[in-house]
C-alpha cells in the first residue's frame, strides 16, 4: 500500500512480509528520501533489513547486513538490524536491583543477561505506522512491553521512530515511559559494512571514535566498573584508523572478546540539542562515510567477532567481521555499577534517546571536519 506523499519528493510504502510462527502479520515499510536513498525496515524485531546509499560515484548499495526471509529472522540469534531493549548489553548474571527490589532475568550470554532476553525487543512484532513530510519520510514503531515480560517490571510503553532524512540521515527516536521503576536502555543493532558488500571483511574501513576512555571488561564481557585511557592500547580510535590496524595486538581486552566489543566513553559536549559527536567511519574504496551522534553517554563497538558463517543473506555468507556495530547506550551492567550513569526509569518520567547515521561520501566529511575546526 502506497502512502501519500505529502512533498512529492520523500515516500513510504508498505506492503506485507509474513506470518510469524506464532500467526502475527508482519509489514514492510520502505522509507525513500528525496535523494533516492532508501531504507527497509519489518515490524518483526522493529529490524532493519537493507539501507541503500550512494557511494562516490552516485552508485545506491545496501550498507547493513540483512537476510532474506522473516523465518532467517525468526530464527536468527545475532541481532541484524534490530532494536534493542528493554536494557541493551549486558547484565552481570542477570541480577539487578531497582528501586529495593532484585530482579532475575533470564541469561542467555554465558553466565549473563544480554540484550533484554531471548525474547527481548529484537524478537517480538511492533506496530507500524508510517508518514512524510518535508524533513524526510518517517516509521512509527510502537510496542507494550507488559510486566514482567523477561523478567523486567512494569509495563512499559515504547515508541521509535526511523526517519531517513532528505539530509541523507537515518535518524532513530526512542521514547518510553513506565508505571513501575524498571530499567530502561534502548539501542539499535545494525551491522554495518559501506563497501556496499564487496570486502571480504571491514578490517580496512576506517574508524575514528570521540572517546578518550572506555570501560573494560572482565572474561564474561562484563564491565569492571573502571573507566580506562584509551592512550597507548589498541583501543585508542581518537584518530581515523583500519579497524583491523591492531585488533590481533596481544592485549588482554582483545582476547576476552576476540576483538573489539566494548563501550566507549563519548567525551565530546553536546550541542543545544543534546547531541555528541560519536564516531566517524570511512570506507576508503567506496567513498563513502558515515557519522554517528547521539544522545547517550556510551557506544559499544563491536567488530563482528562472532559472526562465524552460519548466516546467509542477500547473496552472502556473513563471515567473521563482515560488518561492524556502533550501538549507541546506557553503559552496560549500569545497573550493578552505582558509578555509571543510570538507567533506571521511574513513573512520571519519560525515557527519550536519539541517535544519528550521517551518510556522505569522504571528500564531504574532511570539509566538515575542517569546518569543525574553524
Amino acid at each position: 500500500m502506497q502512502e501519500e506523499n505529502v512533498t512529492g519528493q520523500a515516500s513510504v510504502d508498505r506492503k506485507a512480509y509474513g506470518v510469524t510462527t506464532s500467526g502475527e502479520k508482519v509489514d514492510l515499510f520502505t522509507l525513500t528520501n528525496a535523494n533516492g536513498l532508501s531504507a527497509n525496515i519489518i515490524e518483526y524485531g522493529g529490524t532493519l533489513t537493507s539501507l541503500m546509499v550512494p557511494d562516490a560515484s552516485g552508485q545506491l548499495e545496501n550498507v547493513v547486513l540483512g537476510l532474506d526471509s522473516l523465518e532467517d529472522y525468526e530464527a536468527c540469534e545475532a541481532y541484524l538490524g534490530a532494536l534493542i531493549g528493554r536494557s541493551g548489553n549486558r547484565i552481570a548474571k542477570g541480577r539487578a536491583t531497582v528501586d529495593g527490589t532484585t530482579l532475575d532475568l533470564p541469561i542467555n550470554n554465558g553466565p549473563n543477561h544480554l540484550h533484554g532476553g531471548p525474547k527481548g525487543f529484537h524478537k517480538v512484532v511492533w506496530s507500524g505506522k508510517a508518514h512524510t513530510d518535508d524533513v524526510g519520510a518517517h516509521l512509527e514503531l510502537r510496542y507494550r512491553s507488559v510486566d514482567g515480560e523477561e523478567g523486567y517490571p512494569g509495563n512499559l510503553d515504547v515508541v521509535v521512530i526511523y526517519s531517513l532524512t532528505n539530509d541523507d540521515e537515518l535518524r532513530i527516536d526512542y521514547q518510553a515511559q513506565t508505571d513501575k521503576p524498571t530499567i530502561c536502555n534502548l539501542t539499535h543493532h545494525s551491522y554495518f559494512d559501506l563497501s556496499g558488500g564487496s570486502a571480504r571483511s571491514v578490517l580496512n574501513t576506517l574508524l575514528q571514535l570521540d572517546a578518550t576512555q572506555f570501560t573494560p571488561v572482565d572474561e564474561t564481557l562484563i564491565p569492571t566498573g573502571d573507566l580506562r585511557d584509551v592512550e597507548g592500547t589498541p583501543f585508542d580510535f581518537t584518530e581515523l584508523q583500519p579497524i583491523g590496524e591492531r585488533i590481533s595486538e596481544d592485549d588482554e581486552q582483545l582476547a576476552y572478546a576476540g576483538g573489539y566489543d566494548h563501550n566507549f566513553v563519548l567525551t565530546a559536549e553536546p550541542d543545544e540539542d543534546g547531541l555528541r559527536a560519536a564516531a566517524l567511519v570511512i570506507d576508503p574504496d567506496s567513498g563513502r562515510a558515515m557519522e554517528v551522534l547521539t544522545t547517550e553517554p556510551g557506544m559499544q563497538f563491536y567488530s563482528g567477532n562472532f559472526l562465524d558463517g552460519s548466516l546467509r543473506g542477500q547473496g552472502r555468507v556473513y563471515r567473521k567481521r563482515s560488518g561492524f556495530c556502533l550501538e549507541t547506550q546506557g553503559f552496560p551492567d549500569s545497573p550493578n555499577q552505582p558509578a555509571f550513569p543510570t538507567t533506571i526509569l521511574m513513573p512520571g518520567d519519560t525515557y527519550r534517546s536519539t541517535t544519528l547515521y550521517c551518510f556522505m561520501t569522504a571528500d564531504e566529511s574532511d570539509d566538515e571536519d575542517e569546518g569543525h575546526d574553524d
